[in-house]
């Protein structure tokens, strides 16, 4: 049995008497433990789709179940990263993060505080841990939001452009820690890029979808092509660079055909 599971997924928004389809029914069956990044033009409705993951929103049709059961509204299991800032200013950085245990029974008081620490280090902000959040950057709060959104331990990892605002060397290395990480607790991932570099470097399975509605025009095993051990070295991998031509042509190709398809509307 598939661990997670879109069966003919849509999503059709109403407004003012419109109707507007954003994502056409989709059906998509993710392993556990594999990490999946959605590419596309933006606007095209991938966020829209990982939100019904996540429960944020209510398909149209079409049904998501986790190991059998069907999802319909949020709940600890599946944890999402948005692609803005979100940290409680009034606690410090240990302080959110412990927010993310909230509602764990699994573990005793001394795990926590481990729990805690190690997160704390595993996002670069050791020297941080007892900083307000309304003190430090933007790009160090988002940090703060991963590490809280992986305390509370969910199966499944929703992440929306969680890198786009760090430096560049701060994203390789939580790129890094992801990939380490799914090694080592086989965490469900759905992530969402424009980063084609990024979307290839982490992801076990690339899905590229079309201009809105949303429908899938590809679906990449890259652990086939690229081997399931990662590193930021594999960007300058003959392989890699043949996978990133081939993604960027595909994403061209349909800008086009958008862009031509609007102009003859």
């Amino acid at each position: 049995m598939s661990h997670l599971v879109l069966d003919q997924v849509a999503k059709t928004f109403r407004s003012d008497g419109r109707e507007v389809q954003a994502v056409t029914p989709i059906s998509l069956k993710i392993a556990k433990g594999q990490i999946v990044t959605f590419l596309g033009p933006s606007g095209c409705g991938k966020t829209t789709l990982m939100r019904m993951v996540g429960g944020l929103e209510t398909p149209t049709k079409g049904q998501i179940s986790l190991d059998g059961a069907s999802l319909e509204g949020p709940d600890r299991r599946r944890g999402m990263v948005f692609q803005s800032y979100s940290a409680f200013p009034w606690l410090t950085v240990a302080g959110n993060i412990r927010m993310g245990l909230k509602y764990r029974t699994d573990i005793c008081a001394a795990a926590r505080d481990e729990i805690v620490k190690g997160l704390i280090a595993t996002v670069g902000l050791t020297s941080f841990e007892d900083s307000y959040t309304n003190r430090i950057s933007g790009g160090m709060r988002q940090r703060v939001a991963i590490a809280r959104t992986l305390a509370a331990d969910p199966d499944v990892l929703l992440m929306d452009e969680p890198f786009g605002a760090l430096d560049a060397l701060t994203r390789e290395h939580l790129q890094t820690k992801l990939m380490e990480l799914n090694q080592t607790s086989a965490k469900t991932t759905i992530f969402v890029t424009h980063d084609v570099e990024e979307a290839i470097l982490i992801a076990n399975r690339l899905i590229i979808f079309s201009a809105r509605p949303a429908r899938v025009l590809e679906d990449i095993d890259v652990d086939a092509t690229l081997g399931t051990t990662r590193d930021q070295a594999l960007r300058d991998a003959p392989a890699f660079l043949d996978m990133r031509r081939h993604v960027q042509k595909v994403i061209r190709t349909e800008y086009a055909r958008a862009e031509q398809e609007a102009a003859h509307v």
